[in-house]
């Protein structure tokens, strides 16, 4: 068991190394080398209510709160994950915390930092769509959060269990989970033109929906412990594995996608 504990140890190193380099990478294309990256940046909205005086009814307006700075917040998105690996495998007392955790069938670390990283990418995904009303980022912000808690919750609520596995926090999960993409698809397929639809908005959704479904099928196959899932150091290497190459692929399409016209 040490043994593999020690391979893990420095498979999480190399993982967060490796978006590290990416992270840094997006910020130096956002920042320095294309402009068009940089000056991406739309303008997050409020809207509310006010009281017209000429006209005697209330009326709904809205200002501009803010710009998000885009191609930066797509560099945040990998750097969470660089820097939650740098957590679980370099300091001795986290790592001591992440293994004993992994004996338990836990992983806390994976689900704070799916509920922070995640939950900043569809975000972004949100505004490539037209969604810029904060009050809906937040909510968005906020329901994928919650998905990745649930999560976190299906792993203590079964952790030792020897029983049937209780399913609720997955079930429950997975119906948060598509409500933000709900929300996007009533946007991208407001006008009725599809055929006007970037190809990069379909690679974003297909991207998505692929890396959306791999993840919970990783889980299912752990709790039913089919052939190496049995052991759930393996699911653990897969779920870093599954976030490397779906992180990697959608950061990239996002931040491209941003050049579009």
């Amino acid at each position: 068991m040490n043994e593999k504990l020690l391979k893990l140890r420095r498979f999480n190193m190399i993982m967060g190394g490796l978006h590290l380099l990416q992270g840094i990478m997006m910020l130096f294309l956002a920042s320095s080398v294309i402009q068009k990256i940089g000056e991406f940046q739309p303008d997050v909205t409020q809207f509310y209510i006010y009281y017209d005086q000429t006209t005697m009814s209330l009326e709904v307006t809205q200002r501009v709160l803010f710009s998000l700075p885009f191609g930066v917040l797509v560099a945040v998105f990998l750097l969470l994950s660089a820097l939650a690996h740098a957590i679980i495998s370099i300091p001795k007392k986290t790592n001591d915390i992440y293994n004993r955790d992994l004996a338990l069938g836990i992983n806390k670390f994976r689900w704070f930092e799916y509920a922070l990283s995640s939950s900043v990418m569809i975000v972004l995904i949100s505004t490539l769509f037209g969604v810029y009303d904060i009050a809906t980022l937040l909510l968005i912000f906020v329901v994928n959060a919650s998905m990745n808690l649930f999560g976190l919750d299906m792993e203590l609520l079964n952790a030792g269990r020897k029983e049937k596995v209780k399913w609720g926090p997955f079930i429950w999960g997975s119906f948060a989970g598509i409500a933000p993409w709900i929300v996007i698809l009533l946007y991208m397929f407001g006008t009725g033109d599809f055929e006007r639809v970037p190809w990069f908005v379909w690679a974003i959704v297909g991207t998505y929906f692929v890396a959306f479904n791999t993840f919970p099928i990783n889980m299912i196959l752990q709790y039913l412990k089919v052939g190496k899932w049995a052991d759930y150091l393996y699911g653990e290497r897969v779920y870093i594995i599954l976030s490397l190459v779906a992180k990697s692929i959608l950061a990239w399409l996002v931040l491209f996608g941003a050049m579009q016209p």
